[in-house]
């Protein structure tokens, strides 16, 4: 029982720094962007819009998959945060080529157009996937 013990005091400090860094990531990941995007997605939650609601939930779970990949493949901190970032980096890339692809996106999320939040969403998802599939390698 002590081994046990003894192994879970060790273990925990890293699963629970590395977690926080994670969650560090996708925070710093979730506000930047919201600064990048041309629309104000709580006020346009807060008024009820789901279209900005499905974009900034997709975006999110976006955001998640590939820091997860990289927090199931890295064994060091260091290693989270470098990757954890290029992942963020390609991700937000993602939503800026989307919204050159599709164009008036921004008019089409501020009048609610679920269609348009779920082809921005299912672009950000498709390429989580395979940033997470190139992530963890």
């Amino acid at each position: 029982m002590s081994g046990i013990l003894d192994v879970l005091g060790s273990g925990l400090p890293v699963l629970v720094l590395q977690f926080a860094t994670t969650l560090a990531l996708l925070g710093i990941g979730a506000a930047i962007y919201m600064a990048l995007t041309p629309f104000h997605e709580r006020e346009l939650i807060a008024a009820g819009n789901t279209a900005a609601g499905i974009v900034l939930a997709g975006t999110l779970v976006a955001l998640a998959i590939p820091l997860a990949a990289t927090l199931a493949s890295s064994h060091v901190t260091l290693d989270i945060l470098i990757w954890g970032a290029v992942s963020l980096v390609i991700q937000l890339a993602t939503f800026r080529l989307a919204a050159l692809l599709v164009p008036g996106l921004r008019g089409m999320i501020e009048q609610g157009n679920c269609a348009a939040a779920c082809v921005l969403t299912g672009i950000q998802l498709a390429v989580a996937l395979l940033n997470a599939g190139a992530m963890s390698g």
